[in-house]
C-alpha cells in the first residue's frame, strides 16, 4: 500500500524555475515557511532566457543574491538589428544605469537558477521537494491542499495558506481552475542552436532581417553562441534537428559549419497570451503561468520576475498578519496591464525581424535607414525609450492626477554615501522593507504616534538624504531612528526636483506608493494603509 505524507506549510509554490524561486526566496527571508513543488527531478540545465535586466537584477539583489548572479552575466549587451544587406537600422544600447545595473545584461539562465536553487538552503523552514506531480487540488476560507505523487507512486498531501503556480505556460493550475488564456500563436516556429566555444566570438546580439530566413546571433557569457533560424513551412523539428541539416542552417552565418561544439538545438513556438485573471481567492497565477510572450525583447523571464517582487511581499504581508487579503487584489490591478504591453512590445519586434508581408521588410528598411540618422530617434533607440516601464495607475498605491508623476514608477538606485564614509547602492540601506525618504528634512516629522507604531509593524526604514559634503558639518541636526544617507552626485535631488513633493514613501518592491511634504505625511500614510488594506 503507498505511504501517504501530510506536509504542513505556509505558502506552496508550484515550479521551481526562477520566478517560484525568486518568491520562495524572498518570502523565506521574510521568515515565511515554504514548500516549493516541482515535477522534474532536477532543475532545467540547458539555456533558454538569455537576456536579464536592471529590474531583476534589482529584485535578485533584494534576494541577497545578486553578487553571485553578476558573474554570469555580460553587462551592456547592445541588441542590433540588421538589414539583409548587414546594415544597421536599430542600435539599441542602452547605457544609463537609473536602477543600479546595467539595463540590458545576457546571462545564462541555468546558472542563475542554480544561484536561486542554493540561496534556498539558508532557510531552515524552505523545503525543496522535486519529482513531485500535482494530481489534485482544492481550496476553501482557509487554505489550499494540494494531492502529490512522487516518482515511486508514493502520495503526498499538502495543506497551504496560499498557492502560487509558476507552472509555466501550460500550467495545470490554470487550466484546472478554467481560467482563459486568450492570445495567439505564431505561424512560425524558431529553432534555437546552441554552440560551445564562440565560433565568432563578437560580443552583443544581432537580429538579421533576412526575408528568405530571419536569424538571430547571440553572443552569450561564458563563450557561447546562441543561432536562431525561422523554421519555414514543411519543415520539421526531427529533420531541421539532423547534423547535415544543421550544418546547412549554420553555413548561412559561419565559414565552417561543421567545426563546432553544439551544446543543444530545440525548435520553440512563439505565443503571446496572458490568463483572464491572476488570483482566484488564495490561488495566485504568475511568470508564464500568467502570461506568455515572445522572446524578441527579452522580456518573458523579466516580465516573471517583475510578478515575483510585486507578488512576493504583498504574500508575506498577508502571511504575518499586517495586511488583509484584499493586499493580494492589487497584484493583478497592478501587473496585468504592463504585462500585456510587453506581449505587445515583443510581437512588435518580431514583426521588424520576420515581417508578415514581403513589402513589410522594403517599407521597414527604407524608413530604418532614413529615422537612423535622426538624432532623437536614433536616442531613442540607443536609450531604450520605447520599452514601457512598469507604472502602476491604481492598487496598493496613492496615484496622483499629475501627468508624469512618479507614482507607481521604480524609485531610482543611484550610489550613496554614508555617515561611515562608505558608499553603497541605495537598497543596501532600505533591504526589505518601506522606505519613506525625505529630501533634507527629519522623515518622521508630523507623524501621530499611532501611524508611527503603524509603520514600524510594517517595518520601515526612514531616510534622510542630505548632499554627501554636508557630513561634514558638526552642526549638522540628526534625528533619531533615521538613517541619513548622502546624494553623492545630485541624483536624488534631481529626482526629488521634479515633484512639488519632498517626501517619497517606497513600497518593499521599490515602487513610489505615495508622494508628501512632511506637513502632509500624516495623511498621506493613513489613506495609504487604507488602500493597501493594513490591518
Amino acid at each position: 500500500m503507498a505511504h501517504k505524507t501530510n506536509y504542513s506549510t505556509e505558502v506552496a509554490i508550484l515550479g521551481a524555475g526562477p520566478v517560484g524561486l525568486t518568491i520562495a526566496n524572498y518570502l523565506s527571508k521574510q521568515g515565511v515557511q515554504v514548500t516549493v513543488i516541482e515535477q522534474l527531478d532536477q532543475l532545467i540545465d540547458y539555456p533558454r532566457a538569455i537576456g536579464i535586466d536592471d529590474e531583476s537584477l534589482r529584485t535578485i539583489q533584494s534576494l541577497g543574491l545578486v553578487d553571485q548572479v553578476l558573474p554570469h552575466t555580460t553587462p551592456n549587451h547592445a541588441m542590433r538589428f540588421l538589414t539583409p544587406k548587414g546594415h544597421c537600422f536599430a542600435d539599441i544600447q542602452p547605457l544609463t544605469r537609473e536602477f543600479g545595473f546595467s539595463r540590458r545584461n545576457a546571462f545564462i539562465q541555468p546558472q542563475v537558477d542554480n544561484v536561486l536553487l542554493n540561496g534556498l538552503k539558508q532557510y531552515e523552514k524552505t523545503e525543496v521537494l522535486f519529482s513531485r506531480n500535482l494530481t489534485e487540488f482544492t481550496q476553501d476560507a482557509e487554505g489550499v491542499t494540494l494531492n502529490i505523487q512522487t516518482k515511486d507512486q508514493q502520495t503526498e498531501t499538502i495543506r497551504a495558506k496560499y498557492l502560487i503556480a509558476c507552472d509555466g505556460g501550460n500550467s495545470i493550475v490554470r487550466r484546472t481552475l478554467d481560467i482563459g488564456f486568450d492570445g495567439k500563436t505564431a505561424p512560425n516556429q524558431w529553432i534555437v542552436i546552441d554552440i560551445e566555444n564562440d565560433p565568432l566570438a563578437t560580443p552583443h546580439i544581432y537580429l538579421c532581417c533576412d526575408p528568405v530566413r530571419p536569424y538571430v546571433s547571440a553572443a552569450l557569457p561564458h563563450g557561447i553562441r546562441r543561432f536562431e533560424f525561422m523554421v519555414m513551412p514543411g519543415e520539421t523539428q526531427e529533420e531541421l534537428s539532423k547534423p547535415e541539416n544543421i550544418a546547412k542552417l549554420l553555413s548561412k552565418v559561419l565559414p565552417d559549419a561543421e567545426n563546432i561544439e553544439v551544446i543543444r538545438q530545440r525548435v520553440y513556438t512563439h505565443n503571446a497570451r496572458i490568463a483572464d485573471k491572476f488570483r482566484v481567492d488564495r490561488i495566485l497565477l504568475a511568470g508564464d503561468a500568467a502570461h506568455i510572450m515572445p522572446v524578441w525583447q527579452g522580456q518573458g523571464y523579466n516580465s516573471g520576475m517583475r510578478d515575483a517582487f510585486n507578488l512576493a511581499w504583498k504574500v508575506a504581508l498577508v502571511i504575518q498578519g499586517k495586511a488583509k487579503p484584499e493586499l493580494l487584489d492589487s497584484y493583478q490591478i497592478e501587473r496585468k496591464d504592463h504585462a500585456k504591453a510587453m506581449i505587445d512590445l515583443s510581437v512588435m519586434a518580431g514583426h521588424v525581424l520576420a515581417p508578415p508581408k514581403k513589402w513589410h521588410g522594403v517599407v521597414r528598411d527604407g524608413i530604418a535607414y532614413a529615422l537612423n540618422y535622426i538624432k532623437p530617434i536614433k536616442q531613442y533607440l540607443l536609450e531604450m525609450r520605447f520599452k514601457p516601464m512598469p507604472q502602476y495607475n491604481d492598487g496598493a498605491l496613492l496615484p496622483q492626477a499629475k501627468k508624469n508623476s512618479p507614482v507607481g514608477k521604480m524609485f531610482i538606485q543611484p550610489e550613496v554615501k554614508l555617515e561611515s564614509g562608505q558608499t553603497v547602492l541605495l537598497d543596501e540601506v532600505i533591504g526589505n522593507d518601506f522606505a519613506i525618504v525625505a529630501w533634507g528634512v527629519d522623515p518622521k516629522w508630523g507623524l501621530s504616534e499611532a501611524t508611527m507604531k503603524k509603520w514600524q509593524e510594517l517595518g520601515v526604514k526612514f531616510i534622510q538624504v542630505i548632499p554627501a559634503v554636508q557630513f561634514g558639518n558638526e552642526k549638522r541636526q540628526q534625528f533619531e531612528n533615521v538613517i541619513t544617507i548622502g546624494d553623492m552626485g545630485t541624483d536624488i535631488r534631481t529626482w526629488f526636483g521634479k515633484t512639488e513633493e519632498s517626501v517619497a514613501i517606497l513600497r518593499p518592491d521599490r515602487f513610489v506608493a505615495a508622494l508628501a511634504i512632511p506637513q502632509t505625511l500624516e495623511r498621506t500614510s493613513q489613506a495609504l494603509f487604507s488602500k493597501m488594506h493594513v490591518s
